[in-house]
């Protein structure tokens, strides 16, 4: 509490300690997360293979078209998949090691 001349301010009322419920809770996912983010690619063959697996796009994501015209557009629903910057960065991965280590032109993955 600190006084000033007119009221006392309380400063309780702005800054609130985090309850059981507020705190960050268990990732289940999190072991999978750091296992996907520390794999290292040092295989060509398996390098291609997840470049080729893992599309570079969302294949879900479409524009729906009547007669010439757009009349819906499907978002791409990839990003609700709670693995996706995992898979996007270890495709990343894959492919700069083509570049860089085998010298392959990755133009077929793009």
């Amino acid at each position: 509490m600190i006084k000033t001349t007119n009221q006392p301010i309380v400063f309780s009322a702005f800054i609130s300690p985090l309850s059981e419920k507020d705190k960050p809770k268990f990732d289940l996912l999190q072991p999978l997360r750091q296992w996907l983010d520390d794999l290292e690619i040092h295989n060509p063959k398996v390098a291609k293979f997840i470049a080729k697996l893992i599309p570079a796009q969302c294949p879900f994501e479409r524009d729906i078209m009547l007669f010439g015209r757009k009349i819906a557009h499907i978002p791409p629903m990839c990003k609700l998949n709670p693995l996706y910057d995992q898979f996007v960065g270890l495709r990343f991965r894959a492919l700069c090691y083509l570049v860089d280590k085998c010298g392959e032109d990755i133009q077929s993955y793009c």
